[in-house]
Formats: structure tokens, C-alpha cells, sequence
């Protein structure tokens, strides 16, 4: 597993956190409601930044469902604006350990015929950098990644 500090830059100006159902359900109340808090901190709704960081945070949570859902287990997602770089880092935490995804350095390119697999590629393209570390206090992982808006 890759390991990265917590808070890269050193200080955070803004936080929201929150535990989600580990269903669709849930990833889409994380994205909606990461979205509205975005917003909130001055990243508008419409805006290139505001779209990009929301379909990572949506990559994210959509595969903390789909590959890390452990039945009667929550997600968590945390996310933040880190300072003096103003980078938003998403941090979204599952149960499930033993399920990683590949590194940043060993992710795969698609074949033409599979209907998946895309979803970390546009992360990586989107994102500044990211990565996954073993989850702090529990079994489990988290998968993060860092955009810079503007």
C-alpha cells in the first residue's frame, strides 16, 4: 500500500465529514451534499474546478460501494481544503481490506471490450495525486486524492 501523511501541507481551512450508507444510495447523498459543501467554501457549482473535484469525489465513493462494502458497514468520506496550496483533498474510508485498488504507479489501461475499470483513470487524470493507505483504528483502507481548483 502507498502511505501519505494526513494533511500533506500542514493546515486545513475547511472539513466535512460524514459516515454514508454503503450503497448507491448513499454514494450519491456523499457527492450531492461534498458538492453543496464545495460550493459553500467558494468553489462554485458550474466551474470547471467544482465539476472535476466532484466527479473524483463521486469515483471515490461509487467504489467504496461497489468494491468495499461489507455488509452493516458505512462508508466515510472527509473531505478538506488544505492550506496554504488551497488543494482539496477526498478521503473516503471503507471496511474492506482485503479488496485494493491497484497503486497510482501499477494502474491498468482498459481493454476495449470491459465496461469497467475506468473510474481510478479518471481520478488520476483529474487529480493532482492520489493514492490508498491501510484505515487508522480498523480494518479496512482509504483511498484518497488531491485536486487543485484553478
Amino acid at each position: 500500500m502507498t502511505s501519505q501523511p494526513a494533511v500533506a501541507d500542514g493546515n486545513v481551512t475547511r472539513a466535512f465529514e460524514m459516515r454514508f450508507t454503503s450503497t448507491p444510495r448513499g454514494a450519491r447523498l456523499a457527492r450531492r451534499l461534498g458538492a453543496h459543501r464545495l460550493d459553500a467554501w467558494g468553489i462554485p457549482y458550474g466551474t470547471r474546478p467544482h465539476e472535476e473535484i466532484v466527479l473524483v469525489l463521486g469515483e471515490l465513493t461509487a467504489n467504496a460501494v461497489r468494491h468495499g462494502h461489507v455488509p452493516g458497514r458505512d462508508f466515510h468520506l472527509l473531505l478538506r481544503v488544505l492550506t496554504p496550496s488551497g488543494r482539496v483533498r477526498i478521503e473516503v474510508t471503507d471496511s474492506r481490506g482485503e479488496r485494493l485498488p491497484p497503486s497510482p504507479e501499477e494502474l491498468p489501461a482498459p481493454g476495449d471490450g470491459d465496461t469497467g475499470g475506468r473510474g481510478l483513470l479518471l481520478v488520476a487524470a483529474l487529480a493532482e495525486r492520489w493514492g490508498r493507505h491501510p484505515r487508522s483504528g480498523g480494518p479496512g483502507k482509504t483511498v484518497w486524492a488531491e485536486c487543485v481548483p484553478g
